[in-house]
């Protein structure tokens, strides 16, 4: 199962142009990847794994390897292309937080991520010490692009969720939600709440050198 799913989502990143961002061949780009495969196939298949809004692992590029701009406009939800209210060098200023350690290499899978329904209507700051008590890690910026890259359907009219684990220095959260029937990068400010967005989160990031 988790063999196929592995291959599905590194071929939607190579049909969606991550090789050409990164200055590299697809042979070069699935070369990599490949590392990370054995331990796609290691995970256990939880029973959870199927309810709603959870997702067994997804497959992060790190954000130095594409534009975030670009990687939007490229996701497609019910026949809707992506968008993003911030341009590529806008979104390279929000950076992971300090407590979110990124792996090391070009890419890494994110695992038991939850989409936050059950921080809707929560704001920002008061749902940061919701997962740290429930020992979740918040999604970063790049994270939340390559999620609803392999999962568009993970985001939804009534559960958009915020990217907690990435900012820039002032009071914006940037989050993805749903606008116009189409998938939106955007932001809101920390403290306040919104019925129709959570805050995304995630139980480990793995790579080949530490699973």
């Amino acid at each position: 199962m988790h063999k196929a799913e592995f291959e599905r989502q590194l071929t939607t990143l190579i049909q969606k142009g991550y090789p050409e961002m990164a200055g590299m061949t697809a042979d070069e780009f699935r070369e990599n990847l490949a590392p990370l495969q054995p331990l796609a196939e290691a995970l256990p298949i939880q029973e959870d794994d199927q309810q709603e809004g959870l997702v067994p692992f997804v497959l992060v590029v790190k954000g130095d390897w594409f534009d975030g701009e670009k990687a939007m406009q490229a996701i497609e939800r019910q026949k809707k292309a992506g968008f993003s209210v911030m341009d590529a060098e806008e979104i390279r200023r929000f950076t992971p937080i300090e407590g979110i350690e990124i792996p090391t290499g070009m890419a890494y899978l994110m695992t038991g991520i939850d989409t936050g329904k059950e921080t809707l209507n929560v704001t920002p700051n008061d749902a940061m010490p919701i997962l740290m008590e429930q020992q979740r890690s918040p999604l970063t910026l790049e994270e939340g692009i390559a999620l609803i890259t392999h999962f568009p359907d993970r985001v939804k009219k009534n559960n958009g969720f915020s990217l907690l684990g990435s900012r820039c220095g002032d009071r914006r959260v940037t989050a993805m939600w749903i606008s116009e029937n189409k998938p939106k990068l955007g932001w809101c400010w920390a403290g306040n709440p919104h019925t129709w967005l959570g805050s995304a989160s995630c139980q480990a990031r793995l790579d080949e050198k530490k699973p």
